[in-house]
């Protein structure tokens, strides 16, 4: 897949996706000043990513009063 497909399939913004490939965050191969990426290892890449950061929930902050200060 070129970075125009990849952006098109991942909805990331191009420049992230060549900040992610140049900084060897993703499963990407240049070839000459072109980079490229297998779709494959892009499913595994995201299921990786799915993995690697848990949920978390926004906590909320205690709400502060006037009264309090």
């Amino acid at each position: 897949m070129t970075v125009e497909e990849l952006h098109g399939y991942l909805k990331i913004p191009k420049p992230t996706l060549y900040a992610l490939a140049q900084n060897g965050r993703i499963p990407a191969a240049k070839v000459g000043k072109h980079w490229r990426f297998r779709r494959s290892d892009i499913d595994e890449w995201l299921k990786a990513q799915q993995w690697n950061r848990p949920l978390q929930r926004r906590q909320r902050k205690p709400a502060i009063h006037a009264a309090n200060q």
